[in-house]
């Protein structure tokens, strides 16, 4: 070992550069533990399986990830990836999308996981907050944004509980979700946001004739349809 020398006493061992970390086993690490979750479900998820299908050591996932609850956040998150709101200036149109945004993100995790992962957080303040920050708020914060820009526009009332409008939104998509008793139809999502507008919008007649004429470069749904 080198040694480094100090002006005011006997030399001093140099500090020895870490490892670097290698980047390149992260993303083989996650999509593993995707994988397992879709084969073996939450509850039998380890970290040496997930290891083992890597092709690494378990102390090189422990190193990044503590413990599998961890682990199995980082992984769904990579599954949800962004979600980016659509903005056609047309309220209908771009909350019936964002909504079905938000259904196809969960859609995307492996079934049974969301409950037993959220219960594995219930006595840990620190892991409940990462969850909700890696799994539930980028969505939300896409309807969020959506109605922002909605009342900002005009199109929803003034006096708009914003955070309770999202809550509203999001308690349909967490409840199937975290239970998966049942899948959601487009039609379903329509439904949903028509009724929530009828009570939030400034003039719901006018925003639906609006969608009923409008243009969007999304998907026609049944809004757009004769």
């Amino acid at each position: 070992m080198s040694t480094v020398f100090s002006e005011s006493g006997p030399p001093e061992p140099a500090a020895r550069a870490g490892r670097p970390r290698d980047t390149g086993i992260d993303g083989a690490v996650l999509a593993e533990t995707l994988a397992a979750l879709d084969d073996v479900g939450y509850a039998r998820l380890s970290l040496g399986d997930v290891a083992r299908r890597a092709g690494t050591s378990k102390p090189a996932l422990y190193r990044r990830w503590p413990t599998r609850q961890r682990l199995a956040l980082a992984a769904l998150e990579s599954r949800i990836g962004r979600v980016t709101p659509p903005d056609t200036s047309c309220t209908m149109c771009d909350l019936a999308e964002c909504l079905g945004l938000f259904v196809s993100a969960f859609e995307q995790l492996p079934p049974g996981v969301l409950a037993p992962l959220l219960a594995d957080t219930a006595d840990d303040p620190a892991l409940r907050a990462e969850f909700m920050a890696r799994l539930f708020d980028p969505p939300r914060e896409a309807v969020r944004r959506t109605l922002s820009g909605a009342r900002e526009r005009g199109d929803l009332r003034t006096d708009l509980d914003l955070d309770l409008a999202v809550d509203l939104l999001g308690s349909f998509v967490h409840y199937r979700a975290l239970f998966g008793h049942a899948t959601t139809t487009p039609a379903e999502i329509e439904t949903v946001v028509e009724t929530l507008l009828q009570g939030i919008a400034a003039d719901y007649p006018a925003l639906y004739r609006e969608a009923m004429g409008h243009d969007v470069d999304a998907e026609p749904h049944a809004l757009h349809r004769p």
